[in-house]
């Protein structure tokens, strides 16, 4: 009797991408359907993305549409590879992969992020259990972790009670939120995928009663201004938000800033302040910028 070989069950898609193109990019590779984005970077050479797709998808079809991406992220001057390359991966390569870039990681003075499968079970610092997967946000990028920082050191201080979390991905930022101390979080996202999974990080890590995930939009997103508000969102939709940022944020409330390119803080940082917000400080890793700042409005002299 001939044995049958196990026919592979992924496909790994693999493309070089400098800082500036990797956030686009990352993007495009969610929408042709990948069940999970690696960024992986060594030393100085020059970064790559990892990503993984169900066997069924056609593998010249994907390299084709990612090649015609790279083609124009080029043409506008970013730091692209020529050509993607694709290949079978077999269920156990998977696995291995995808674990292999997720171990628990120490942020901050207090934080560890962990995933499902290695939670320490002691620790000195606070563990949040977030499982990896479609929806942005494990504490891994230099963003989140950048922004994690910044709400460790703004809660110790302000010690706030309510915080707004928008475009809330995993729900990392809202579920860190809980466990150091605020006891009432907003967590809105348009992606159905996003709520679904900060739901779910947030029982997992047994704060579920605390954090409230919902889907709305940040522009439309009804709700009372909050001491803390959080948006780890780009550049352009900071811009966008400055105004609406304005109301959601309570008079002397802090304002954290995630997903900028360390180019771009000082521009977004200054459109800002028409409304009202003082920068207060910043963190700056691996060529991302999370930014603190602090809504002090102008009023009218009496």
């Amino acid at each position: 009797m001939t044995a049958v070989a196990e026919q592979p069950s992924w496909v790994e898609l693999v493309v070089e991408a400098g800082e500036e193109a990797s956030e686009a990019l990352t993007n495009f590779l969610w929408e042709l359907g990948a069940v999970g984005v690696v960024e992986e970077s060594i030393g100085g050479t020059p970064g790559h993305l990892r990503a993984f797709f169900a066997a069924a998808s056609d593998p010249d079809t994907l390299a084709s549409r990612v090649n015609v991406y790279l083609e124009g992220l080029r043409a506008l001057g970013l730091d692209a590879g020529a050509r993607a390359r694709v290949a079978p991966l077999a269920d156990t390569d998977w696995n291995a992969a995808w674990r292999e870039h997720f171990r628990p990681l120490p942020v901050g003075d207090r934080l560890l992020v962990a995933p499902p499968w290695e939670v320490p079970t002691t620790s000195e610092r606070l563990i949040l259990v977030i499982e990896p997967g479609r929806a942005f946000g494990t504490g891994h990028h230099g963003t989140t972790a950048g922004c994690l920082m910044l709400l460790e050191t703004l809660i110790a201080r302000d010690r706030p009670t309510r915080a707004l979390d928008l475009g809330t991905g995993s729900g990392i930022l809202a579920v860190a939120a809980a466990r150091l101390g605020v006891t009432e979080i907003v967590a809105c996202d348009s992606d159905p995928d996003a709520v679904a999974a900060a739901e779910a990080n947030a029982s997992r890590n047994g704060v579920a009663a605390l954090v409230h995930p919902t889907l709305a939009d940040a522009a439309t997103l009804t709700v009372g201004p909050a001491p803390l508000v959080l948006a780890n969102l780009l550049a352009a939709a900071h811009r966008t938000l400055a105004g609406r940022y304005g109301e959601l944020v309570a008079a002397g409330g802090a304002l954290v800033l995630g997903g900028l390119l360390d180019a771009e803080a000082d521009g977004v940082a200054e459109a800002l302040t028409a409304h009202g917000f003082v920068r207060e400080t910043s963190v700056s890793l691996e060529g991302w910028t999370s930014l603190a700042l602090r809504h002090a409005p102008i009023h009218a002299s009496a």
